[in-house]
């Protein structure tokens, strides 16, 4: 099947109805899964094509599923041959090659998705990729794929499919894509055909075909080119659970560049199986957008190369500890949907960390020492010794039993690592390893009043729990001779712990916010916000109560890559793609503010109110129906009313148009105080200047109180600089309420719901109708849309 540019262009709108309504479309299709797919042998096949036309997709396909495929090109062959899988005596062409292969590969939940909904956008995904062909057609084609990819990782999902491959397999084989991707038009599609290119399976794929007599950089499009018709699939086997791949990403703060974030880069050292990578939490509060990024780029990492990844609460400093930390985090880490393979503490090795103590101690690589902190903090600054420093080992040992004792000498005492207090690094100049601290410890108890640092900890248990590549932060760079000088230490004390490779990245910033845990903790202990979970903070809780969607939150995140370079990003960006998700689906609702309403009142309207059913939105109908009643006096807003002329047609939104005969104001405001009009069902609503929400003014329309309530940035500053004292940067006013009216139907919203308040924008419900009572109401949090709009609302003071 071949198709024009407009036709691709449909299929892609297609595509992207199907994406957005796949809560729905999973409710009718998941019965589907009720019943078992028996998956077929993986038996022994031959792919047999013409040479210069080599099936690219189909045997990334069968490298990726780990089906044993042999590629045989056919010596008879001509331009017109199409690939052909032969296995148990049946001979399969086209999308049926991937579909097979899919089905009896290793990975078929991921390479054919998980479920009934993917599995059939992987269909049509297939039909699509048939239609790509190498032609004058070709530039439109990746131009329409380009847009589709924008704001998008994988063609179907969160992991790579056979889909991505189909599409990946058809340009790989196009002696046109080259031409095309060097254009600089089609940013996102090279970016993500450069990912696929990457998966190793792939690469080696398309290795193998080259050596069997494919030309690199693509053969003849023909009727197999690619892997005939279709033929494209890959395994999420490389790349699932979390959906990594580089998307655009915008990331200059107040520009929407599209210098997106990669992942197209490999660890040092890493072998495929072998890796294991650590997300380590400290639970002092609840995660926020920059732990996000952590976590998924150490997924990304572990599925990267068929690896683990290991959750580690780095609990070693139980003043700021609390169980209510590790359970949101749990929660965060699930909401995240992220996969990890196992679940540790760093307190289940506070017994081996006390032996390891011992025996760096008696090696002569730490000592005690009770220099005052204020003291030992001048002294690290200025390179100077401590008078601690040449204590004896006996010395050590002894105040090392009186710090695990706790007593008076042994809190007076910190265990210091000894290095080099001359190194022009900082944090080589004898860093605190081990400290006292009395505190109620939230799994331990009062068992241990001996914690070792992070800097301490870390090193051994990543070793000891076989990690082989710890992700950090570029900010902790200088940070990295120290762990690998601890880590040698560890060596040559502990025998038989395996190296650990240090990887790091840029941090995630955004332009009016901290994300330092020690002033998101400020924020909380002083009443700024309600707690960790509040619309304004920074938290992943707190962002979703804002209105986000966890898939655009993840696409967000997912976008900026694997980049080291330090950028901070606009809020606009990531409330753009949520706008994104919800705008085509969420249902549309009236909402009136009170404060200045006025009354039009038409003459010619029905004598008793009616009551008309209308769809909640217009382009999506599972969406849903709402009744709406018409009366002859109506509430307009004041903003509205003060606007209308007399004579002016208007048109009433989901009835009709009304032309306003009188306006009545009051003298000493210029306020409107009353309306008069008259009905024009007849008339051009695309005439009109004015299209007005309105409300019936009737008992029978039994309208429901509205807390509308938006937010602001808490920092004032764009960029808060390390020398800033934040607390001077305080936003003073940061919630924002109105008043207001809406219609009946919103007393059938439950919390989390996501809904448009028609010309006003998207909201989200926080508290419901009836849960504090019928009087009170309903609680409704503003969601950003990216645009920049002025807070003319009446400011609350913090409360």
């Amino acid at each position: 099947m071949r198709c024009s540019a407009s036709e691709f262009r449909l299929l892609l709108s297609l595509r992207r109805l199907w994406a957005l309504n796949q809560r729905s479309a999973y409710q009718l299709l998941s019965g589907a899964q009720a019943h078992s797919v028996r998956r077929p042998s993986s038996m022994a096949a031959a792919l047999t094509f013409w040479d210069r036309s080599p099936p690219y997709a189909a045997l990334a396909v069968a490298r990726l599923g780990e089906v044993p495929v042999s590629a045989v090109p056919d010596p008879k062959a001509t331009k017109e041959t199409v690939p052909t899988l032969s296995v148990a005596g049946e001979t399969f062409t086209g999308s049926m090659i991937l579909k097979y292969l899919a089905r009896a590969s290793k990975t078929r939940d991921e390479l054919y998705g998980s479920d009934a909904l993917a599995s059939c956008q992987v269909d049509q995904w297939l039909e699509t990729a048939a239609g790509i062909v190498s032609g004058a057609a070709l530039e439109s084609q990746c131009v329409a794929l380009n847009d589709y990819l924008t704001l998008r990782t994988f063609l179907v999902g969160y992991n790579l499919t056979v889909a991505d491959l189909a599409v990946w397999g058809q340009l790989q084989g196009s002696p046109l894509w080259k031409k095309v991707r060097s254009s600089g038009r089609v940013p996102h599609l090279a970016r993500w055909f450069t990912f696929c290119s990457e998966v190793p399976q792939v690469k080696a794929a398309v290795d193998e075909l080259e050596a069997l007599g494919g030309k690199k950089g693509g053969a003849p499009s023909g009727p197999g080119s690619a892997g005939s018709k279709a033929a494209g699939t890959v395994s999420g086997a490389d790349a699932k659970k979390a959906g990594v791949g580089a998307v655009s990403d915008g990331s200059v703060a107040g520009g929407a560049a599209d210098s997106g974030g990669s992942f197209d880069i490999g660890l040092p050292g890493a072998e495929e199986g072998k890796v294991v990578t650590r997300f380590p939490p400290e639970p002092s509060g609840y995660l926020h957008i920059g732990h996000a990024k952590a976590a998924l780029l150490n997924q990304y990492f572990a599925d990267m190369y068929k690896g683990k990844l290991l959750v580690r609460f780095d609990d070693t400093n139980p003043s700021k500890e609390k169980d209510e930390f590790v359970e949101n985090i749990l929660k965060d880490i699930s909401d995240l949907g992220l996969r990890y393979d196992r679940l540790t503490y760093t307190s289940d090795y506070f017994p081996q960390l006390l032996e390891l103590g011992e025996k760096m101690i008696r090696a002569g690589y730490m000592y005690a020492d009770d220099t005052p902190v204020e003291q030992m903090r001048d002294e690290r600054l200025k390179s100077i010794e401590s008078a601690c420093r040449n204590r004896t080992v006996e010395e050590n040992l002894r105040l090392w039993e009186e710090m695990k004792a706790g007593t008076e000498v042994g809190l007076a005492n910190a265990m210091r690592f000894k290095i080099d207090m001359k190194s022009v690094n900082g944090t080589m100049r004898d860093p605190v390893a081990f400290r006292c601290n009395l505190a109620h410890h939230w799994r331990t108890g009062h068992k241990y009043k001996l914690y070792p640092t992070y800097d301490c900890a870390c090193p051994f248990v990543d070793a000891v729990e076989g990690v082989t590549h710890a992700l950090r932060t570029s900010e902790y760079r200088d940070r990295e001779e120290q762990y690998y000088w601890i880590l040698a230490a560890y060596q040559k004390v502990w025998p038989g712990l395996p190296h650990v490779h240090i990887w790091d990245y840029s941090r995630l910033n955004f332009v009016n916010t901290v994300l330092s845990k020690r002033k998101l903790t400020w924020f909380v202990e002083t009443g700024r916000v309600e707690s960790w979970n509040d619309p304004r903070m920074p938290t992943v809780q707190g962002i979703l109560r804002r209105g986000m969607r966890i898939e655009a939150l993840k696409e967000f995140i997912l976008s900026q890559g694997a980049s080291k370079n330090i950028t901070f990003q606009e809020w606009d960006k990531i409330w753009t793609i949520n706008k994104k998700l919800i705008d085509p689906v969420c249902p549309r609702h009236t909402a009136i503010e009170v404060d200045g309403k006025v009354l039009l009142t038409l003459e010619d309207g029905p004598a008793e109110p009616e009551v008309v059913v209308v769809p909640r939105h217009k382009k999506y109908p599972p969406a849903g129906k709402k009744a709406l009643t018409r009366a002859n006096q109506i509430w307009l807003e004041q903003v509205d009313a003060f606007t209308l002329a007399e004579g002016e047609e208007v048109t009433l939104m989901d009835w009709g148009n009304a032309i306003i005969k009188g306006i009545k104001k009051d003298p000493s405001t210029g306020a409107v105080t009353a309306l008069s009009g008259k009905l024009n069902l007849d008339g051009d609503v695309k005439k009109t200047r004015l299209k007005l929400t309105w409300l019936a003014a009737v008992p029978q329309c039994e309208v429901v109180p509205l807390q509308l309530v938006d937010f602001d940035y808490l920092i004032t500053k764009k960029k808060v600089e390390e020398d800033d004292n934040f607390v001077d940067l305080v936003n003073p006013t940061t919630r924002f309420e109105k008043i207001a009216v809406g219609d009946p139907n919103m007393r059938t919203l439950q919390k989390g719901d996501v809904l448009q308040l028609e010309r006003k924008g998207y909201y989200i419900v926080d508290e419901p109708h009836g849960v504090k009572g019928a009087s009170r109401p309903i609680v409704l949090f503003c969601i950003p849309d990216g645009r920049a709009k002025n807070m003319t609302k009446t400011a609350v003071p913090p409360s």
